[in-house]
C-alpha cells in the first residue's frame, strides 16, 4: 500500500481574554493632629488592605518578568439542548439547492459497511483499526465519538448528493484525541480494502482535506470509496469537516455518487462555526447568513 506523508496541522487556538478589576475608594481621618508621619502612615496601611482586597492569597500579578500578567481567558458557555438545536445549519445557510430533510438521523450508506482487510497493512497493522473507526464513523453519524452533551443533527439532500451536519457537546480531552485522529488518517489509511458480508469488496482512498480558520481547532478529510451497487459499479466521494469551539463541536459531511461537496462543506463549516459560537456566547443565531463568500 502507498503512503503519503503526513501533512502539518493547521490547529489555532483561540479564546477571549476577560478580566476583573477589583477598585476599593480610601478614605481619610479627618483629624490630622498626630501630624504628617501619623497621615501617612495610615494611608500606606489602607493602600496595603486595598492591594490585599484586589490580590488573592497566592495569585501573583505580575510576570516573572515584572510586566502585568495577561488575564485568564473566558471560556464558552455550556452546550444546552435547545442551544445545539439552534446552531444548526438552515436552508438559508447553504447556497445552491439544498433542501433540509426530517429523517437525516436514518440515513445510512451500505457501501460504508465493511470489514477492513487487516493484509493491506503489511507493517502498521494497528492503523486497520483506525481504518475500521473511520469506515464505521462515517456510517454511523458518530465520527467524533459519542457526544457527551447535548447533541441534535440535520441535513440537507440536492440530487443525489446529500449533506449532513451534527453539533454536540463532548469532553475536551476527548475531542482533542479525536481531532488528533483525524490528521492521522491520510497517512495511516491513505488507500486500504474492505469487504462486505457478501464477499464484494469495496476501495477505500483518504486524503487531507483544507478547512477554513475557524473555531478553536479544525481538520477535513476527502474520502471515496469504490465499490458496485446492484452489479452497478458506483464511487461515493465525501467530504468531511470538524471544527473544535471550546467543548463544544461541529462536524459537516457532504457529497454522494455525483462526486464531493468541498465548497459547500466550507459555506456550512464557515456559517455553522459563527452559529454555534453565538448561541455559547448566549444569543440567537441571525435568521439571515451573514459569512457566505
Amino acid at each position: 500500500m502507498s503512503r503519503r506523508p503526513s501533512h502539518p496541522a493547521r490547529l489555532l487556538a483561540s479564546a477571549l481574554a476577560a478580566g476583573a478589576l477589583l477598585t476599593t475608594a480610601a478614605c481619610s481621618d479627618g483629624g490630622g493632629s498626630d501630624g504628617a508621619s501619623d497621615t501617612a502612615a495610615e494611608q500606606a496601611g489602607i493602600a496595603e488592605q486595598n492591594a490585599a482586597r484586589q490580590t488573592p492569597s497566592g495569585s501573583p500579578t505580575t510576570s516573572p518578568t515584572g510586566s502585568p500578567s495577561a488575564s485568564p481567558s473566558a471560556s464558552a458557555g455550556a452546550l444546552t439542548e435547545s442551544g445545539a438545536k439552534a446552531a444548526l445549519l438552515t436552508e438559508a445557510d447553504l447556497e445552491d439547492d439544498w433542501n433540509q430533510v426530517e429523517d437525516a438521523d436514518k440515513w445510512r450508506d451500505r457501501l460504508l459497511v465493511g470489514k477492513v482487510d487487516v493484509a493491506d497493512f503489511l507493517t502498521a497493522k494497528a492503523d486497520a483499526a483506525d481504518c475500521q473507526q473511520l469506515l464505521d464513523g462515517l456510517y454511523r453519524d458518530n465520527f467524533l465519538g459519542e457526544p457527551s452533551g447535548p447533541s441534535a443533527l440535520t441535513g440537507f439532500e440536492q440530487g443525489d448528493s446529500r449533506l449532513l451536519e451534527q453539533v454536540a457537546g463532548y469532553d475536551r480531552a476527548g475531542l482533542d484525541d479525536r481531532l488528533k485522529w483525524m490528521h492521522s488518517l491520510p497517512q495511516k489509511c491513505d488507500e486500504f480494502t474492505a469487504t462486505d458480508s457478501g464477499g464484494a469488496k469495496r476501495t477505500v482512498q483518504v486524503t487531507e482535506a483544507s478547512v477554513p480558520d475557524v473555531g478553536d481547532a479544525r481538520e477535513g478529510l476527502h474520502v471515496t470509496v469504490q465499490g458496485d451497487t446492484d452489479g452497478t459499479p458506483v464511487t461515493l466521494t465525501l467530504d468531511v469537516a470538524a471544527v473544535r469551539v471550546d467543548t463544544s463541536a461541529l462536524t459537516v459531511t457532504a457529497g454522494g455518487p455525483d462526486g464531493g461537496q468541498s465548497s459547500s462543506v466550507e459555506r456550512g463549516v464557515r456559517q455553522g462555526t459563527e452559529r454555534l459560537q453565538t448561541v455559547l456566547d448566549g444569543g440567537t443565531p441571525s435568521p439571515q447568513p451573514t459569512n457566505l463568500d
